[in-house]
């Protein structure tokens, strides 16, 4: 039976190292022991992680090869068919499947914990009317970490939307489900009693447990990083959802919509197609750094789309989509490139029809991936190999010099 190390051979000495392999992977440290110098060794160099393992986890699993997700075994496709949000959440804080009493229990604490300190209003009251939602999102739930210094209650992140609108803040039904109460405090105008359609209610709850977790991206890194330090959750949380505002991540579904109003019209699409090919734009919604296939939950939205779209009308934008998707599935040079739809592709034009505006896309990202978050960050908690997050780095600068002097400075 082969043996399950690695040999490397350092050509600049000669020497032979055996290195373990455990579950595919070789711990960084042990390259240390091949020396560059006598009291350095050789690290691996891998800036954005293209290939480097920061943590061994038990929650997401993603094959980019295969297009395939799984939230602790279990298909997106099954999760997204069968589950809700708030089971899909327990799942993936526990690690199994609630029974039923185990879900009642679940969905009643967070429904009755849905209201925060009355100070967080005043809080929100300070930003300016047309302050970004997601700014005043890790604003606010930096800021909770002063209020409840336990770090045990649920937060909220609705009222950033009614401010930006001068609407009153709109209090949590108990009666409604979680999506159906996050509508709510959304849209519940003068009417006594809210009642989400239903279509867009089950909408929602699909949106959010598609972007409950996708295993070591930007925000979760940024998740377990902060927390490294043992700083509490909420802190690691305004973290997680400052990474996540970048445009490269929780934006890419506004960066989609842009670009569908930007070709204007299904007549502009071999056009737009043309330059992207030239070098001369950017196809928007297509490829993904782990997906080389169709990403699993683009196929799951697109069905979404067509359910949402016969209750508030079909978006004008989605001819645009569907004839971008047609060609771009179709052209050598996207296949040969590997570049598919991904979750953002539809999920943006998904928000706009239930009439919620671009600035709120992130924060309707980041509120389904706190569970996420939440169960990356007790992972890592509870991991022996874990320290504190503190990377090496290839240092390319001045080596020692003396101070000069100003008057002899050229």
């Amino acid at each position: 039976m082969a043996s399950e190390t690695l040999t490397i051979i350092d050509n600049r000495t000669g020497k032979q190292y055996e290195i373990p392999v455990k579950n595919g992977a070789i711990k960084a440290t042990d390259l240390f022991q091949i020396k560059v110098t006598e009291d350095d060794g050789i690290v691996s160099y891998d800036p954005g992680f293209m290939n480097t393992a920061s943590c061994q986890s038990k929650i997401t699993y993603v094959d980019g090869d295969r297009g395939m997700l799984r939230y602790r075994g279990y298909p997106i496709e099954q999760i997204a068919e069968k589950s809700s949000y708030l089971e899909t959440a327990y799942l993936i804080l526990y690690g199994e499947l609630p029974n039923k009493s185990q879900l009642e229990d679940w969905t009643h604490n967070i429904t009755f914990h849905s209201i925060i300190h009355e100070n967080i209003k005043k809080l929100i009251d300070g930003f300016h009317h047309d302050a970004h939602p997601m700014g005043i999102l890790l604003s606010t739930v930096g800021a909770l970490s002063t209020f409840y210094p336990e770090a045990k209650k649920i937060f909220d992140v609705k009222s950033p939307y009614r401010h930006s609108l001068g609407l009153p803040y709109s209090y949590p039904d108990n009666d409604l489900s979680y999506p159906g109460n996050f509508l709510n405090m959304l849209f519940k105008m003068t009417e006594l009693k809210y009642k989400p359609h239903p279509v867009l209610e089950r909408a929602l709850d699909v949106l959010f447990i598609l972007h409950a977790d996708h295993e070591q991206n930007c925000s979760t890194n940024a998740m377990r990083g902060v927390g490294s330090s043992q700083v509490d959750p909420y802190s690691a949380v305004a973290a997680a959802a400052a990474a996540l505002y970048g445009p490269l991540h929780g934006g890419a579904n506004e960066a989609v919509l842009r670009m569908l109003m930007e070709i204007g019209s299904k007549n502009n699409v071999p056009e737009f197609i043309k330059k992207v090919k030239g070098g001369e734009g950017r196809l928007m919604g297509f490829g993904h750094r782990v997906y080389k296939n169709y990403d699993p939950r683009a196929k799951i939205i697109k069905d979404v789309a067509d359910q949402v779209f016969e209750v508030t009308g079909r978006n004008p934008l989605l001819d645009i989509a569907l004839d971008l998707e047609r060609i771009a599935l179709s052209d050598d040079y996207f296949i040969k490139r590997k570049l598919y739809p991904n979750v953002d592709f539809y999920s943006g034009l998904i928000y706009q029809s239930m009439g919620l505006p671009m600035d709120m896309f992130p924060v309707l990202f980041a509120i389904p991936r706190t569970s996420g978050w939440i169960a990356q960050w007790e992972e890592m908690l509870t991991d022996p190999d874990q320290k504190l997050a503190r990377p090496k780095q290839v240092y390319l600068g001045a080596q020692k010099r003396d101070y000069v002097p100003m008057e002899k400075r050229s």
